[in-house]
């Protein structure tokens, strides 16, 4: 459940060169595409590079006052307008985001709460029931977790708690109709 806020860094997802292949303009008036995704919230945005010295995977300042390699964040896009290689590469950037910012996730398996009194925030993670979620509770109160390599260690049907992450923003990513968003905003 995020506060609304505006990205700061942002990773490569695609480098259009010559803009949309579908675009009606002429080749001259068309301008290159960045497609990206936010580092903080997960946004899949669209920006206009200052040259196209990008390469896909890296990460770009795209926050307020000067930016080195982006001229201006053109719109926020949905999961169907990115491109075909965006939509390969954006599992990858996303899991590279998690393992980046592992400290934030860990803190969610910490901190999470009911968010109705029949459903908790443990419970939209893929994989995890009412025994699991008890399970990660019972843990975390006798002691915090430190790491997904503590929490896979603590809790053994858990072998990868990153990729529960990775899935769940994926799925809040693609799906418009999710309701609860825990990492993303809408």
């Amino acid at each position: 459940m995020k506060e609304e806020k505006k990205e700061i860094n942002a990773v490569v997802l695609d480098i259009l060169p010559k803009g949309y292949p579908d675009d009606p303009r002429p080749m001259y008036k068309r301008e290159p595409v960045v497609q990206a995704v936010g580092v903080e919230q997960f946004k899949l945005l669209e920006l206009i590079p200052k040259s196209l010295t990008l390469d896909i995977g890296e990460l770009v300042y795209i926050g307020g006052g000067e930016r080195p390699k982006i001229e201006r964040v053109k719109r926020r896009l949905r999961y169907d307008e990115l491109t075909h290689s965006a939509v390969q590469e954006l599992s990858f950037a996303i899991e590279r985001i998690v393992k980046d910012r592992e400290r934030d996730f860990v803190d969610f398996y910490n901190r999470a709460i009911p968010i109705t009194p029949k459903l908790h925030m443990l419970h939209l993670l893929p994989g995890i029931g009412k025994k699991l979620m008890w399970e990660i509770i019972e843990e975390r109160e006798k002691k915090q977790f430190d790491s997904f390599a503590d929490i896979s260690q603590r809790i053994k049907t858990i072998p990868h708690p990153d990729r529960m992450i990775l899935n769940r923003i994926l799925e809040e990513i693609q799906d418009p109709n999710v309701k609860y968003h825990l990492f993303t905003s809408r």
